[in-house]
């Protein structure tokens, strides 16, 4: 088991930010955790990298409890750019973890390269950029080669080459058989790099397939939404919402012609059906529509 999270709770003063999450990732993957400011993404994330306690639940990552040491060795976290020193070069940030890890300094150069980041790597981090900072943050979490990686906000301040080179090296990782999970607003980024999104919304985590997201989808419009939905249930005919008359279908869920049969047989209008292709960003609208 690459993740197992069972039942996670955390409570700051009276107020839940995770109500009892469950994850478990079983081969190597790349998810994305979604959701509005205060969520609770960075909250999961140190919690999982053991920075933060929790009131309930249990973590084992890569088969060994969260709180195990050794696991960082096959761990990595990208946090934000709060934890670069700015008087030390990038160099003597990824020196420092070669040094720790027990790494060969050469892996230095290998991943500077890997990123683009050579022409600044011994400069001192004060008069970085903020894209440069990102760069850094994610050769110091890669130059480990991890098993598991997670990374809160990477592609923060990227311009679109950046963003380009990081998804690629990405790519690349979970390739070779590292899982990733990362939390990003980047949402044409997450349709672009990732399997699978978690989005978190009021303490509680949702999965969504992102191959099922990219399926053609149904809005039907019928002239009785609350008799349509009872037929729906009797008939066992998966729907994905309903607003007042407007019904939302996946395509491989949908048997178009049965629906149509059902709905004329109790007399229920069909008056329009619409098709498109979602993703990402339709999906958190969908989810958080009000939501600051």
């Amino acid at each position: 088991m690459i993740i197992s999270i069972q039942n996670l709770k955390k409570q700051y003063k009276k107020e839940w930010v995770l109500k009892g999450i469950h994850i478990e990732v079983k081969t190597p993957t790349i998810i994305a955790l979604v959701g509005p400011n205060g969520s609770g993404k960075t909250t999961l994330l140190n919690c999982m990298t053991n920075l933060l306690g929790f009131s309930e639940g249990d973590i084992y990552l890569l088969g060994k409890k969260h709180t195990n040491p050794s696991i960082f060795k096959e761990v990595s976290y990208l946090q934000d750019n709060r934890i670069l020193y700015g008087n030390l070069t990038g160099y003597d940030h990824l020196k420092f973890i070669c040094d720790v890890q027990h790494i060969p300094h050469n892996q230095i150069k290998q991943v500077a390269e890997k990123i683009g980041m050579t022409s600044y790597l011994k400069k001192r981090v004060r008069n970085y950029s903020l894209g440069m900072k990102q760069h850094l943050l994610l050769a110091m979490s890669i130059i480990n080669k991890p098993k598991l990686l997670l990374m809160d906000e990477p592609l923060t301040g990227l311009d679109p080459s950046s963003a380009i080179t990081i998804r690629n090296v990405l790519l690349e990782l979970h390739h070779q058989g590292t899982t990733i999970m990362l939390s990003s607003h980047n949402l044409d980024e997450i349709d672009r790099l990732t399997n699978t999104i978690y989005f978190m919304k009021s303490g509680l985590i949702m999965e969504e397939s992102l191959a099922e997201l990219h399926q053609k989808q149904y809005i039907v419009t019928v002239n009785d939404g609350e008799k349509a939905m009872r037929i729906l249930k009797e008939h066992a005919i998966p729907y994905r919402f309903i607003q007042t008359n407007q019904l939302s279908f996946v395509e491989m869920d949908l048997k178009l012609p049965h629906f149509i049969q059902k709905m004329t047989e109790h007399e229920v209008c069909i008056e329009d059906i619409d098709s498109y292709k979602t993703g990402a960003e339709q999906r958190y609208q969908e989810l958080f529509e009000g939501v600051e």
